[in-house]
């Protein structure tokens, strides 16, 4: 059995024009007015003021969050799933990752047959069983080069700024959006764990 995609209308019964409802379903991609304004066919010189003023009308607000819930049915995402892999982002704790300080190191035996053991201040990767899947899904990429592993977090700050949008503490912008209307860039934290270089001595 086919479900029918409804129509893009405001709760009331009152019609969109061709252009707001293009609007609403460019704003559900991206959630940026400025750029759903634009794709929609609005002026770019104005695109921003008119996407805060669409944002702002009744008939709009009511399809974009009937469309929202629509879409939640279909793909049985819920708002407290989304939120609960955000914190997930916003509170993961570095040091569940990685640890950092002075370690010894044995390095190859000297002419004696002695093991020649050194200091070493550096980072050190905590092996993936020991990491939970809470901190695990903060991670984003792990790459193995030649210095070493370079350990790749998903932005922290971007993950607690949508976290505050969804639940209302932001409320002096309609939309949080970067230079010229764009996406907010996202700022990855990353760790570069070098192996060391230490000679042994003679």
């Amino acid at each position: 059995m086919t479900t029918k995609r409804k129509a893009v209308t405001a709760r009331g019964g009152r019609k969109l024009t061709p252009k707001q409802k293009r609007f609403v379903e460019e704003y559900l991609i991206d959630l940026n007015a400025t750029q759903a304004a634009i794709r929609a066919g609005y002026s770019q010189r104005t695109a921003g003021q008119i996407g805060e003023q669409n944002l702002k009308k009744l008939e709009i607000k009511q399809a974009i969050q009937a469309a929202q819930e629509n879409r939640s049915e279909r793909t049985e995402i819920t708002q407290d799933m989304v939120l609960q892999e955000l914190a997930k982002i916003g509170f993961s704790d570095i040091r569940k990752i990685v640890r950092w300080g002075e370690t010894m190191l044995r390095m190859e035996t000297d002419k004696d047959g002695n093991d020649v053991v050194v200091p070493y201040h550096g980072l050190a990767l905590i092996d993936s069983a020991e990491i939970d899947d809470a901190t695990a899904a903060a991670i984003s990429e792990v790459a193995e080069g030649r210095n070493g592993l370079t350990v790749k977090l998903h932005d922290k700050k971007g993950a607690l700024v949508d976290i505050g949008r969804h639940l209302g503490m932001f409320k002096d912008r309609v939309e949080h959006s970067g230079p010229d209307g764009g996406p907010i860039p996202m700022m990855p934290t990353t760790i570069e764990l070098v192996a060391p270089n230490v000679e042994s001595k003679d």
